[in-house]
């Protein structure tokens, strides 16, 4: 099969954390592979992805109709970070509808289009695993693309499939068919599986979507070798398909969100702020596109901030008693006096929530990154060689902090969930231990964060002669998918 006739369909969840590393599969392919890709998705993330996007001749973008109000939530809710946590299932289910549309559009690709060539392969989000079945109906090569970690993952499917924790006779309990991830403590649960019993509306939507997976010729996991093992023989041992570790995929900071110069979230003014700083003496605190916390747990934080006495940008977000899209509320959010003390030290930056993640784990001024955890954000700090404190708050965010803390070293755990009590003086403790340069633990935690970037890099390899193992699993699928393709 000649390069030119390279055809892949990209379906993505409609979450930033899954769009954005979608984008970077679908730049690595091109780059690659110089092949043509259909980019899937609902009218507003279509516009959002052509606004970040740099025009790309091999990237079609394409819009499929969806309307929020029929499933019961807001208008102009096609994404979870405009969704307040209980309806987020709701996103999931809706999704559903999808099916006769991407059907339809396969089959108007195949039969009605003559300005580009068949699609020959499909990779979807693991939340449209369905999509397996439409891709094999017309004789495409199919492969599920996981946007986390493979441990973390690993851990979060064992539990929707055993609920162990329904059986557990302490706090404590270990997952019947993953012996491997040691023991699971019941705060490193979300709200959803602190509630799943088999009945329940997540724990039906998760019977239904498992069994889909297995549909699949295969599996992308935007992870690396050399850091994963353990999840990563997991699912080879589980679905008993072939999986590709072809991470880390990540945008550059162009793909990211582009605001006025002279704004206090844009990459020059953030920039500017930390070429003022000294080394290392920065901490970076970010809780994703769509985590949030309790008012209680901001102050407690901003306390501790303010006792640490180190330099910090902040990236917030409404707390969860109020609105997910409110205007930012610095009286009502943070203890009294505490944003305009910490900006007439000029000690820290209060970000309305977003902010240029990439320039700020780049800069040299930056020393450790404060993180709910999500997949694409430790990708970051690691590649960096940043350590971590982890707040985990959903989903496999709990385990992925677990696999960081016990498995590479390289994070230190300072509370868990939107609900949890903690204490300022805690919270300061551990910033102290990350950041002091004189802390062993830190001086340990630090030497693993570089050892972790090397490993990385490593994977991506690929030069006089040597192929790293990220590159290694991408040329694997590809000859899969192209094998396949041939075929048919």
């Amino acid at each position: 099969m000649s390069e030119t006739k390279e055809h892949f369909i990209l379906f993505p969840f409609m979450a930033e954390g899954h769009i954005i590393p979608f984008l970077a599969l679908a730049l690595r392919l091109v780059e690659k592979k110089g092949c043509t890709i259909t980019f899937i998705n609902t009218p507003l993330n279509i516009k959002k992805i052509s606004a970040k996007l740099p025009p790309n001749p091999y990237i079609r973008l394409v819009e499929i109709p969806f309307n929020p109000t029929d499933h019961g939530l807001p208008a102009d809710a096609e994404n979870t970070n405009s969704l307040p946590y209980h309806l987020i299932l709701s996103l999931f289910k809706a999704s559903d509808s999808f099916k006769p549309i991407i059907r339809k559009l396969i089959h108007n690709i195949f039969h009605e289009e003559n300005d580009c060539p068949p699609p020959h392969c499909f990779i979807s989000d693991l939340c449209f695993a369905w999509c397996a079945d439409i891709a094999h109906e017309f004789g495409m090569f199919h492969t599920l693309f996981s946007v986390v970690g493979a441990f973390g993952m690993a851990c979060y499917f064992s539990i929707c499939q055993n609920f162990p924790q329904r059986k557990a006779e302490s706090e404590e309990f270990t997952l019947p068919d993953f012996p491997e991830a040691s023991t699971i403590h019941i705060s490193q649960l979300s709200q959803s599986l602190k509630a799943a019993d088999g009945n329940d509306a997540f724990s039906r939507y998760m019977t239904k979507l498992i069994p889909q997976c297995l549909n699949s010729d295969g599996m992308l996991v935007n992870t690396v070798e050399g850091l994963d093992t353990i999840g990563l023989d997991y699912l080879r041992r589980r679905f008993n398909k072939p999986i590709w570790a072809v991470g880390p995929l990540l945008l550059p900071p162009s793909g990211e969100r582009r605001v006025a110069k002279d704004s206090q979230n844009s990459p020059e003014f953030i920039t500017n702020w930390l070429d003022s700083k000294p080394p290392k003496s920065v901490l970076y605190i970010s809780f994703g596109s769509q985590n949030t916390m309790s008012i209680s747990q901001m102050m407690q934080l901003a306390m501790g901030l303010d006792v640490s006495g180190k330099n910090f940008i902040w990236v917030v977000r409404p707390p969860m008693e109020y609105d997910i899209n409110s205007e930012f509320n610095f009286k009502e959010w943070l203890p009294e006096g505490f944003a305009q003390k910490i900006r007439d030290q000029k000690r820290g930056l209060i970000l309305d929530k977003w902010a240029p993640q990439k320039e700020i784990l780049s800069h040299e001024a930056t020393s450790a990154f404060l993180s709910h955890c999500g997949w694409n954000s430790v990708m970051e700090c690691l590649i960096h060689g940043m350590t971590l404190i982890g707040w985990p708050m959903a989903t496999e965010q709990f385990y992925t902090a677990k696999q960081m803390v016990e498995q590479v070293g390289v994070c230190v755990e300072v509370a868990r969930g939107k609900t949890c009590e903690v204490k300022h003086e805690d919270i300061a403790a551990k910033i102290e231990l990350v950041m002091n340069e004189t802390e062993k633990a830190g001086k340990t935690m630090r030497r693993k964060a570089l050892e972790a970037r090397e490993i990385l890099f490593d994977a991506l390899k690929d030069e006089d002669g040597y192929k790293g193992s990220s590159v290694k699993a991408m040329d694997g699928f590809l000859s899969a998918a192209e094998l396949t393709s041939d075929k048919t």
